[in-house]
């Protein structure tokens, strides 16, 4: 399975110097390519708590298997990449920007999907229009919860406040926001807005590699809609 897909990887460094490991990820000789012009830019988990690009490779490889190119990167101070992560994610903001950008002109890409995991929702919500090239969004599990909102409410304006079109996927048990939560955040969303439940499930049971088929279908259908 895994020859039907090519990973290669790359250092990618922000206007602020730092380094980050990436990895590219590119339909096989076998795979059709959707569009050339086409690339999906995935943000991981919280950084505090041990997220890494690691957690996005089965969604990162089934979306190769779908025949688009996906990339994912280790954010500040993870991995291999240099620098320290940041309590609110804010410095990590550039750090989606540099990797867009590094996307769209060294695999001359001209569109762009951004998508975040639980915290790297907020991230990437926040760089949609810091970044010309990206036409749509997909959240998985953001923490609109009003704990997590200490550290990442801040952030909720930049997604809610865009005219991108915004996908926001949740288990109806997640732990950090409830599904009231999610549809009143929604309600003042500008622009295209769609959310899908999943019933019965947990935030990091949605997370785990159990439901990355899963994610990886609701992203292509959502890409096709674009």
């Amino acid at each position: 399975m895994s020859s039907d897909f090519t990973l290669e990887s790359f250092t990618v460094e922000t206007n602020d110097g730092i380094k980050l490991h990436t990895r590219l990820f590119k339909p096989g000789p076998n795979i059709n390519i959707k569009d050339e012009n086409f690339a999906i830019v995935l943000v991981h988990p919280y950084s505090v708590l041990g997220g890494s690009q690691g957690l996005l490779k089965g969604i990162a490889s089934g979306l190769a298997l779908n025949g688009y190119t996906a990339v994912t990167f280790d954010m500040r101070g993870v991995g291999k990449s240099t620098g320290r992560p940041s309590l609110t994610g804010f410095a990590e903001i550039k750090d989606v920007v540099s990797v867009s950008n590094w996307v769209s002109h060294s695999l001359s890409i001209s569109k762009i999907l951004l998508i975040g995991s639980s915290a790297g929702a907020p991230i990437a919500g926040s760089a949609v229009d810091k970044i010309e090239k990206v036409i749509g969004y997909v959240s998985i599990g953001y923490p609109f919860g009003i704990t997590a909102s200490i550290l990442f409410g801040r952030h909720h304006k930049g997604i809610l406040q865009s005219t991108k079109p915004k996908f926001f996927i949740m288990g109806t048990q997640d732990g950090f926001t409830s599904v009231k939560q999610l549809k009143n955040k929604v309600k003042s969303a500008a622009g295209r807005v769609e959310t899908h439940l999943i019933d019965g499930v947990g935030h990091f049971q949605m997370e785990g590699p159990d439901y990355d088929a899963y994610m990886v279908d609701l992203i292509v259908k959502f890409i096709e809609s674009l």
